[in-house]
């Protein structure tokens, strides 16, 4: 337990609000309130901090790099406020001071480094490893608007830059002593040395100064604080003066012009070149600066010797966006400490790791040649040599078959180069991300590899933080299963479990379900003050969170809210119990059919939320700009968790996680972590519907499926879609849905109709929710289900899924404080 000397906080707030802002704390606004408290609150930390990296460099652990274009991390000062295990002396002091801790909160902005379920992984993984004792460093690229704030203008997603920095953030820290130069374009030029060996000089490139910021990440309790390092971009000289006084005012800021723009946003639209090389250069910008500072820092503390840096470092690719990390190690190795190719190989492949996020394979990322060469020629010529001896290697091990092996498994191909390949080749583990999505990987995807490979590949089902999830989101229930169990499920999430006891005491049903209430009356105020639509908080809450993308379903979810809509308003006798319809959801500023889709759930929202002969038996709200803040108030008050994704699309799933421990239950398919949740809880407390992956990949390989067959035959179905193309939901623009219904029914031969089963599994889904709602209808037996749900979420902790990381891959010792 952290001990604070109470009078000491106070005074240090007190006194950074006159350094901060020059005025008494009592006349500054929440904003400058939370940046007085929060700089208190780093001030607390940074003695943790600092101790960490001493202790870990005098017992040389190893240390794991996390490399991700994406850090979801939410907002800091309660997480770390909870995490340093002090919740309720800063608080007392904080009110003592006449300041309100959770206004304080809501005054600090969502980091803006991530978007979806990947870089929310990575801010997980990051709480686990400091938790567990772990030395870790995640790296990333600080972005300066991130993926943008989305607002709905007219129903429509309107994408506005997220100026999250505009305030500064109170808990990084600029190290520009460990500032890196970054190199762009150029050419290169081969010098043969007098000993025989060839030297490689990199001569005309752009260069950037990569700096990064650090801020603390804090383990539960355990006076632990690993790195978040994200990187910011500088010009090397940000200003000619020459070219300005020659009236050349462009060409003068050419050069910051051009490193800006690497930090600005998360994923760049790259329906253009433009956009393709601006992606490209952020993944090389902050792999480059993250490598080569990592590795300095190994050979400084190890006397000049980097022939044992894969017993000491780790580096772990978070999907293909980091993958240049392969070429970039090897470009270290070979050019900055002049070791053989075989020498910096070897050393390569057993410092990097990858983990796959996806099973399509049009996710996986891949580089015009042309680009890649122009604007990385030196790590493109490495991935030419490397790319040409694994081919070599292919050529040796199948004789008969290698150029038809060679045309699935090159790095370099059909003028692309293939980072998924890269990755894999350069990489002493693979791993996916459920069950389900590694044997998919192993038997489908990358069956080439697997072959090749078998040793690589291991499976790591993802994990949660339950700090964040349960004992910052949901603080009633957390207290609530402490003192039911004991605390010890903080920080080891198996001992849940002990709470199934309680499933069937008529008692504990009652506390569960008063605080499902409590939280979806919280939520219900929410929804009001955001939307201005009043919900029924004893109607279901049907939760659909998530990434918008058409094999997540979004679609599938508000065509079953069309067909209860008609059902209500041809039988306004029936009994119909209420439901509240909640989506939150952006999509990529150039999918245009996950954009259309939002449009449609906010026009259907419109007629129906405004339709008072139904009585308010639905409701729909769509919440704008999703985010960590707002999932932490909309996950505990879920009673369905919707988890709809075509069967073998998805690859793991973290919603499902979050909204399970919180006593949600799933309606989902057997997909991603969707298997391994059913088989913890048991199916008879979910409801599965649909195809199985299994004849999802079937029905794709044998091109039998016609949706116009369900068209023809389901008058309910073909209803509900023609009304996408009758006005009923756009009557000022009849034909705005017209490409939802056409991806659906096209059968253009350039086309494929339906490609993620959405009207196959339709009917399934559909009688999937009245068993669920016939259910929710039964307290007694809802309020069971819901406890045995949170009881059985033990496995899904991230702080499992590390271990198994540390164990299987990573080999890393826990730091002694």
């Amino acid at each position: 337990m952290q001990k604070f000397d109470k009078a000491m906080l106070k005074k240090e707030i007190e006194n950074n609000a006159r350094k901060l802002f020059r005025r008494e704390l009592t006349e500054l606004n929440e904003k400058e309130a939370f940046h007085a408290v929060a700089a208190a609150i780093q001030n607390q930390i940074i003695d943790d901090w600092i101790l960490t990296t001493k202790r870990a460099e005098e017992e040389d652990r190893k240390r794991v790099y996390y490399l991700s274009m994406e850090f979801l991390m939410g907002r800091a000062l309660g997480n770390n406020i909870l995490n340093l295990s002090a919740h309720e002396e800063i608080k007392e002091v904080i009110e003592e001071l006449g300041l309100n801790l959770s206004a304080l909160e809501d005054a600090e902005p969502d980091w803006a480094l991530g978007n979806g379920g990947l870089g929310r992984l990575a801010a997980c993984f990051l709480d686990s490893l400091a938790t567990l004792g772990y030395w870790a460093c995640g790296c990333g690229i600080r972005y300066k608007y991130g993926f943008f704030k989305q607002q709905i203008v007219d129903g429509y997603q309107k994408e506005v830059a997220d100026d999250w920095l505009k305030d500064g953030n109170p808990f990084e820290i600029r190290r520009a002593e460990l500032a890196k130069e970054v190199r762009f374009g150029g050419w290169v030029e081969t010098v043969q040395e007098a000993d025989g060996r060839l030297r490689f000089v990199h001569k005309g490139y752009q260069s950037v100064e990569a700096i990064p910021y650090d801020t603390p990440v804090v383990g539960y309790d355990n006076h632990i604080v690993d790195t978040l390092r994200v990187w910011d971009a500088k010009a090397k000289e940000t200003f000619s003066l020459d070219e300005f006084d020659k009236g050349n005012y462009q060409k003068a800021v050419e050069s910051a012009n051009m490193a800006r723009n690497i930090v600005e946003v998360l994923y760049p639209n790259d329906n253009h070149y433009a956009g393709k090389e601006l992606r490209l250069r952020q993944q090389y910008f902050f792999i480059s600066a993250s490598v080569q500072t990592a590795v300095d820092s190994y050979v400084k503390k190890h006397d000049g010797d980097v022939k044992h840096l894969a017993d000491k470092l780790a580096f772990q690719l978070n999907d293909t966006h980091p993958t240049v990390a392969v070429a970039e190690l090897m470009r270290v190795l070979m050019d900055d400490y002049h070791l053989t190719w075989d020498e910096a190989w070897e050393i390569t492949v057993n410092t990097c790791a990858y983990t796959n996020h996806t099973i399509m394979a049009e996710a996986l990322e891949k580089w015009p040649i042309e680009l890649f060469s122009k604007l990385l020629p030196r790590i493109y010529q490495i991935v030419e040599e490397i790319n040409r001896r694994f081919c070599e290697d292919v050529r040796k091990k199948y004789e008969g078959n290698a150029e038809a092996k060679i045309a699935k498994m090159a790095i370099i191909y059909d003028g692309q180069v293939k980072m998924a390949h890269l990755a894999i080749i350069g990489s002493h583990a693979v791993n996916g991300v459920a069950a389900l999505h590694t044997e998919i990987l192993k038997k489908q995807e990358l069956k080439d590899f697997y072959e090749m490979y078998p040793e690589k590949f291991s499976n790591k089902t993802n994990g949660i933080t339950q700090r964040r999830w349960l004992l910052h989101a949901n603080p009633e229930l957390a207290e609530w299963v402490t003192e039911k169990i004991g605390d010890r499920w903080i920080t080891d999430l198996s001992q849940i479990e002990k709470l199934a006891v309680y499933a069937e005491d008529k008692k504990a049903q009652s506390e569960f379900m008063a605080i499902k209430r409590h939280n979806k009356e919280r939520l219900a105020r929410y929804i009001f003050e955001h939307n201005g639509i009043k919900v029924n908080v004893d109607s279901v809450f049907d939760v659909m969170v998530k990434r918008l993308h058409e094999y997540k379903r979004q679609l599938m979810n508000i065509l079953h809210v069309m067909y209860l809509y008609n059902q209500i308003k041809d039988h306004p006798e029936r009994e119909f119990y209420p439901h509240t319809f909640i989506f939150g959801a952006k999509a990529a500023a150039g999918y245009k059919t996950a954009k259309l889709t939002i449009k449609l759930i906010n026009s259907v929202a419109e007629v129906i939320n405004n339709d008072a002969s139904i009585k308010d038996k639905i409701k729909v709200v769509f919440i704008e700009d999703y985010k960590v803040s707002s999932a932490e108030v909309i996950i505990p008050a879920a009673d369905f968790s919707e988890q709809i994704s075509t069967a073998s699309k998805e690859a793991s799933g973290t919603s499902n996680m979050k909204l399970m421990l919180n006593g949600a239950l799933t309606i989902g398919t057997m997909d991603g972590a969707n298997v391994e949740i059913v088989k913890e809880v048991g199916v008879e407390n979910a409801f599965i519907f649909g195809m199985s992956s299994d004849e999802v990949i079937e029905l794709e390989h044998n091109r039998s499926y016609k949706p116009m067959d369900i068209f023809n035959n389901d008058q309910e179905i073909r209803r509900v879609l023609m009304q996408l193309v009758n006005g009923f939901y756009s009557p000022e623009d009849p034909e705005l849905f017209r490409p939802l219904y056409d991806s659906l029914l096209n059968t253009k031969e350039s086309d494929v109709a339906d490609r993620y089963f959405i009207l196959k599994d339709l009917r399934a889904y559909m009688q999937a929710q009245e068993e669920a709602v016939k259910h929710f209808q039964d307290r007694e037996w809802w309020a069971r289900a819901a406890i045995l749900n949170t009881a059985h979420a033990g496995k899904f902790s991230s702080d499992r899924t590390i271990e198994e990381y540390v164990k299987d891959i990573w080999h890393l010792d826990k730091i002694e404080m």
